[in-house]
């Protein structure tokens, strides 16, 4: 994912088969939220004398989709309120800072956000996210995914509105699974025994071992699987918080680290989910845990004549590689959430501009036209759904199991430590998760600086 998981990877790039509106596969990043607006945006107007609202809607980088959405839901809401907008930059570090800045300031021509649902928690407990009204929480949570619903939550409070969700799945090439004994389509398999099936294979892993947010992105699925929590309980004041990473599910999650990285290739510790699809599609990779964007990619290489058709048919999709045999995985859980500005003018019409741009309808398109997986679980029925992406039941399936990263408004300073500790993932041992524990804390104290 390249995320507001390092950049999130967004899965974007429709199939060549998608709607209408053919073009060729993009790769966008699934990271949003700050602010560095095009020229000649427009701010908010109209809220106080009852005339027509111009929102603008501040998206994250994609193939046009949002915008065609905008256009319509302007028309749909018949006068009401026009939504323009204003793509933000890709750069999560500078997206988050920009937003801080100008949330800070009560800007109030933020009206509606795309963003990275690790970020909520952070600008719920600034004030910098208008409430959600009791209605519009009770539809727009209604038939989503449970990963969406609690990425959009803090402090048990719904702040965001669930738009689209993304998750990780075990892609692997079929014949090699077959030649190594192994059912993946029906049976639920474990990092050990992919680790051994490479070895017996003579072939790769590839996942995503390069020092980014996508390596925090994998240290707390593997944590989540093994049945524990980078953090374990939270607490207003930074130095009370509880953290698991010296529990017995992060020394199982630091045991696959450094087992996975045996068989992960040399550019292991520097590759993440481009590097990776590459090496899945031209190279040694014969399994790889990655976003859905990869199935997009493939066709679209196929359909441009730089990838041979015998490639994607020997793709095979799976669940999320379990860590204990006798417990289900917990994949990641990536996407991306509509927020309101606090300090917006127009905060109604917001709202209802939201519920227009995740309606069901618009999340089939978006799924279709940018390869960006529903938060609504109907979705998944679709009948075009299902003929563009036959992966669409496990996708739903993985959303259904995914965990969240830590909910916490300490995410950044807690993502970053992780990121120095468990890199290089060859070097990861039984005392890594005590280092990045300690360094964690000593960070939240104002003891030390990432």
């Amino acid at each position: 994912m390249r995320d507001g998981a390092g950049l999130e990877r967004s899965g974007r790039g429709s199939p060549p088969t998608a709607r209408s509106r053919r073009r060729s596969p993009k790769r966008g990043v699934a990271s949003a939220a700050a602010l560095l607006v095009t020229a000649g945006t427009l701010a908010a107007c109209g809220g106080d004398d009852g005339g027509a609202s111009t929102l603008t809607w501040y998206i994250n980088p994609d193939a046009g989709g949002q915008a065609e959405m905008a256009a319509r839901c302007t028309e749909e809401a018949g006068g009401a309120y026009t939504i323009e907008t204003a793509q933000l930059p890709r750069e999560s570090a500078a997206q988050r800072e920009q937003l801080v800045r100008r949330l800070a300031a009560e800007d109030s021509s933020i009206d509606i956000v795309s963003l990275d649902p690790p970020y909520i928690p952070e600008f719920a407990e600034a004030g910098f996210l208008a409430p959600v009204p009791e209605d519009v929480a009770e539809r727009v949570t209604e038939d989503v995914v449970q990963s969406a619903i609690d990425g959009s939550t803090w402090n048990d409070e719904l702040v965001a509105v669930p738009f689209w969700a993304n998750t990780q799945l075990l892609w692997y090439k079929k014949s090699v699974a077959e030649a190594a004994g192994l059912d993946l389509e029906n049976e639920p398999v474990t990092w050990e025994q992919l680790v051994e099936a490479a070895q017996d294979q003579d072939t790769t892993i590839a996942a995503q071992g390069i020092r980014a947010e996508a390596l925090t992105v994998w240290v707390n699925a593997l944590i989540e699987s093994a049945g524990g929590h980078i953090i374990e309980e939270t607490a207003d004041d930074p130095a009370d918080i509880q953290l698991g990473l010296t529990s017995e599910a992060a020394q199982a999650a630091a045991e696959v680290m450094n087992s996975v990285s045996t068989v992960g290739g040399p550019a292991f510790t520097t590759a993440g989910e481009d590097a990776n699809v590459t090496d899945f599609e031209e190279g040694d990779a014969a399994f790889m845990v990655n976003w859905p964007f990869v199935w997009g990619r493939a066709l679209g290489a196929v359909e441009a004549g730089t990838l041979d058709a015998s490639v994607p048919e020997d793709y095979g999709w799976a669940q999320y590689p379990r860590v204990l045999e006798d417990e289900e995985s917990r994949p990641p859980y990536g996407g991306i959430n509509l927020v309101v500005g606090a300090y917006s003018e127009n905060v109604d019409a917001a709202y209802e501009a939201a519920e227009c741009i995740v309606s069901e309808e618009n999340q089939i398109f978006y799924f279709i036209d940018n390869g960006s997986p529903a938060a609504k679980a109907s979705v998944y029925e679709d009948e075009e759904v299902l003929e563009i992406f036959p992966q669409a039941p496990v996708i739903l399936q993985s959303l259904e199991n995914a965990a969240p990263r830590p909910l916490t408004v300490y995410y950044s300073e807690v993502s970053g430590a992780l990121q120095r500790e468990y890199h290089p993932a060859t070097a990861v041992d039984e005392n890594t998760g005590e280092e990045a524990s300690d360094l964690i804390s000593a960070v939240l104290r104002g003891e030390k600086l990432l």
